[in-house]
Parts: structure tokens; C-alpha cells; sequence
């Protein structure tokens, strides 16, 4: 599946928070956001895709997910945050290239071919990787640990990337083939982006097989590369996406653009993105995986990025103007995305409420984002009583319906547009420091709950009113429109 991650370090943010962060890029997959009790969380998982089958711990704890709301292909439960305070999001759809594949195999779903034979189960993959891992982690680390002994054991048929974060540490883990992976955790100061492309492009091996301070992998992946002849690089340097990776001609249209455009926000001073002079163009191979962001970034910044179609270049697609580059590139921003979350441990705020999921169902190019607690028993009907049939009534259909009626009349909708996301955002975070203070004041963590209902009263009243006026304008620029003057 389609998406883009960004990752932001404690001292890369503008209040020491570490932000996990995803657009979930699927075929209009509709989403919902729910808590998931310990008592609902499955002894035994069986995955649809790939009919694997594992015993889970007996432990769980709660978290919340984003599943789909239909389950006839699995969970999908996407995003989530636990009550450890642990966020995580699964999976960026990443690539690879044949000489890993052929070593170490994708494990996919085979089925039988007549009676006599049995299904053989395939790995593990996005549908399931949350729900396996999210319940049972206790620090970002150990996210890693655990997913990793799940891809040794089961393997998986994809590849992808995985971001864990709690009040300290940001890690990501990349899989290398069927069972092979790595994982970094991400400098404080830094900001990891990542548009579905093997992107890790420096690993110290020596400290992965050593004090493991800020490097893990595949307890073999010395031998693996050496004995598959795997390793491109020269000189001694060790460039993990050059080895695991790939650098296609598609990449340039689907996959490095992206990097740029984050890269070109994040670093416009100390990099230069633009001009015969460029260091890095749309279509570059060595965009850093990781930057050290020029200012500091709010939650608010990591929306803007993940909302990308290019705006202020010579290739967003909403241009008046021929620059005969208009969407050769593929935006952040799509039609098709079902949900993206914004996963931000706070460490000066109070434990019980140190988690804060940022919600945004649709394209984020035109939908709003919406700040809620993580740790609650229940969601707020707007959020979690989704329907498959379109209907006003909560936030993921009445997202949807704005973005399709303002990418059509965009550049009369647009101003709508950025007062509805200023406004949500602006009465989203005065909530959220209101409750803050009432909950260190009185110790009650049970506030948590009604702050999200205040929230989603808000984002409904909010969403409403902006769905009224994109309507409005949509209806007044139909192509069966005619005016007489005798009106």
C-alpha cells in the first residue's frame, strides 16, 4: 500500500514531543478510530491475506487503531497508541530489488492445488502488524524487538517500514526480504521522511552488532550481504538503499519527488532544492533519509508536508498557470488515503494523557486534522461509528465529501479550505491545553473522555459548516448553470 511517513525526533520538535506520522494510502479504504479493550484483543490471530496463524501473549494492553470499517479483508488497524504511552504505524509499502528477493524470499499465501495437498500460510504483512505488535510493547524498542522475532519466525510477503515512538526514542525498521531487517532509531535532532522507497542510507553495523545504542538488525545480515554478493557500495561506505533499496526510473516519478518536497520544507536555508545549482532535484537517488529540520516542527508542520500536492512549484496540478510540468510528479496528498495519524508522545504533559493521536481521515490535501487522547476507554461516535454507505454523520464520510467537491473548485474553495484546517487545529489545541491543566490539576484521567467528545462536537460543527459552503460554491459553478436578469 501506497504512503508516506514522516518522523520527528524530541529536540527536532518545537515541544520536545516525538512524532510518528503516516498517510495510509489505500483504495478508499473506509477507516474509523476505536479503543481496543484487552478483553477484545484476539488469543489467537489468523491473518486473511495470508491465513498465518500465531498464538498472541496473554497480557495485552489497551490501544487504540484505525481499522477498516469493513472487515472482509482483515483489520488493518494502521496507527495506534498504547497505554504505555507507545505509538506505532504500519506499514509504508517500501521497495526492494531482485538480488534481495531472490535471496531471501517474499513468504506469500500458496495455495493448494488439489485435495491431497495442504495451504501453505504465508508471512506476516499491514494487515496484521499492529494488531500483533501494539498491545504487548512497553518502549519503542522494544516494538522493534518484537516485530523483529515476528518476521524471523512467520516471515512476511511484503516489503515495508514500520516507526515506534514514546517519550524518548523514535526507531524504524525496515524489512530486507522474506525475513531479514534493520532498524535505526532516529537522531533527536533530526526528521525522518520516507515516500515508500528502501530508505535508510547509512547503518553502523558495528554498533548493531555491539552496544546495539542506536542500530539493530538481523542477527546474520553480515553473512547475508557478504554471501549474495549484495553489497553496491564503494570504498568501504556502507549505504543500506543502495544495497536493499532500488533506484528506478519509476522511483522518479512516484517516490523521490516526495523526499524532495519534504526535504525542500524542511532544510530551505541550509540545502538548496531548486536551481541549476541544485543539490537535490525531484528525481534524485540521495535525498537523506534524515534531516536536521532548519526550525523547529509542530505537529501542525508534519500535516503541511503530508499534505503536499506541490504547491508553490512548477508541478502542483492545481496551477492556473502552463508550466508544462503540472502533475508529472505524484502528490503527498491523494484521493485514495483512508486515514492519517500524527502518533505524539508529550513528555512535560501528565502520564495518563502524555499520548495525543492527530486524526485525518481523506485527502489530506483538503481534510482537516483533528487532535484526540489515546488513552480513553471509548472514542467519540463521530470517529468510530463509521458506516460503509456515505453519510454526514461522522468525520471520515463528511471528510471525504469536502474533498471531493473542492479538488473540483479548487481555486474558489481553497480559502474555505485553509480557514476550516486553521480553525479545527486552532479550537483542537485550546481544548487539548484546557484539559491538560484540569487533568494535572485534579489527577481525574478520566476527563481524557470528555475532552474528546468536546473535540469531536467541535470538528462535527466545524466540518458542517465548511461541507455547507463547498456545497454552496460546487452548486454555483455546475456546467448547467444559466442566469436570466430577471432574477
Amino acid at each position: 500500500m501506497s504512503c508516506t511517513t514522516v518522523l520527528v525526533g524530541k529536540n527536532a520538535s518545537n515541544d520536545h514531543s516525538t512524532m510518528i506520522s503516516r498517510t495510509d494510502d489505500g483504495f478508499y479504504d473506509v477507516k474509523k478510530l476505536i479503543v481496543v479493550e484487552p478483553k477484545d484483543q484476539p488469543k489467537k490471530y489468523k491473518s486473511v491475506i495470508s491465513h498465518v496463524e500465531i498464538d498472541l501473549p496473554e497480557n495485552p494492553m489497551r490501544y487504540t487503531s484505525c481499522p477498516s470499517v469493513d472487515p472482509k479483508h482483515g483489520i488493518w488497524a494502521a496507527t495506534g497508541i498504547n497505554a504505555a504511552n507507545v505509538g506505532m504505524t504500519a506499514t509504508e509499502t517500501i521497495t526492494s530489488n531482485p538480488r534481495v528477493l531472490a535471496a531471501d524470499p517474499l513468504v506469500e499465501y500458496q495455495k493448494a492445488k488439489n485435495r491431497k495437498e495442504k495451504d501453505v500460510p504465508g508471512g506476516i504483512g499491514e494487515e496484521d502488524i499492529v494488531v500483533l505488535v501494539l498491545p504487548y510493547i512497553h518502549t519503542a524498542r522494544e516494538g522493534v524487538l518484537r516485530l523483529a522475532e515476528l518476521l524471523e519466525k512467520y516471515g512476511t510477503y511484503e516489503s515495508n517500514g514500520i516507526a515506534f515512538n514514546d517519550e524518548n526514542e523514535v526507531w524504524w525498521l525496515e524489512t530486507i526480504g522474506g525475513h531479514h531487517w534493520m532498524a535505526r532509531r532516529v537522531p533527536d535532532d533530526a526528521c525522518v521522511i520516507a515516500p515508500n522507497q528502501f530508505g535508510m542510507d547509512s547503518f553502523d553495523l558495528d554498533d548493531a552488532f555491539g552496544a546495539q545504542e542506536a542500530h539493530l538488525c538481523s542477527s546474520d545480515l553480515r553473512e547475508f550481504i557478504r554471501d549474495n554478493h549484495l553489497d553496491l557500495n564503494q570504498h568501504g561506505k556502507f549505504n543500506p538503499r543502495d544495497v536493499f533499496g532500488s533506484h528506478t526510473d519509476m522511483d522518479h516519478i512516484y517516490n523521490t519527488p516526495r523526499a524532495w518536497f519534504m526535504g525542500r520544507f524542511l532544510t530551505p536555508y541550509s540545502h538548496r532544492w531548486e536551481g541549476p545549482d541544485a543539490e537535490f532535484t525531484p528525481e534524485s537517488d540521495n535525498i537523506p533519509w534524515c534531516l536536521v529540520p532548519d526550525r523547529k516542527l509542530a505537529a501542525e508542520d508534519v500535516k503541511y508536508m503530508l499534505s503536499s500536492h506541490y504547491q508553490g512549484t512548477a508541478y502542483n496540478p492545481y496551477t492556473n498557470q502552463d508550466t508544462g510540468k503540472r502533475g508529472m510528479y505524484r502528490s503527498i496528498g491523494i484521493n485514495r488515503t483512508g486515514v492519517t495519524s500524527i502518533c505524539q508522545i508529550r513528555p512535560d504533559a501528565p502520564e495518563a494523557v502524555k499520548g495525543v493521536e492527530w486524526l485525518c481521515f481523506g485527502s489530506t490535501t483538503f481534510s482537516t486534522m483533528l487532535p484526540v487522547y489515546a488513552n480513553v476507554d471509548k472514542m467519540p461516535a463521530y470517529l468510530s461509528q463509521v458506516t460503509l454507505d456515505t453519510s454526514t454523520e461522522n468525520f471520515y464520510w463528511a471528510s471525504r465529501l469536502i474533498d471531493a467537491l473542492a479538488d473540483h473548485n479548487y481555486a474558489t474553495c481553497i480559502q474555505q479550505i485553509e480557514r476550516y484546517h486553521n480553525a479545527v487545529l486552532t479550537k483542537g489545541r485550546r481544548i487539548i491545553r484546557e484539559y491538560d491543566q484540569k487533568i494535572a490539576e485534579t489527577g481525574d484521567a478520566a476527563l481524557a473522555r470528555e475532552a474528546n467528545e468536546k473535540l469531536s462536537a467541535m470538528a462535527k460543527e466545524q466540518t458542517t459548516q465548511t461541507l455547507n459552503k463547498v456545497l454552496l460554491d460546487a452548486s454555483t459553478h455546475m456546467k448547467n448553470g444559466y442566469n436570466r436578469a430577471d432574477n
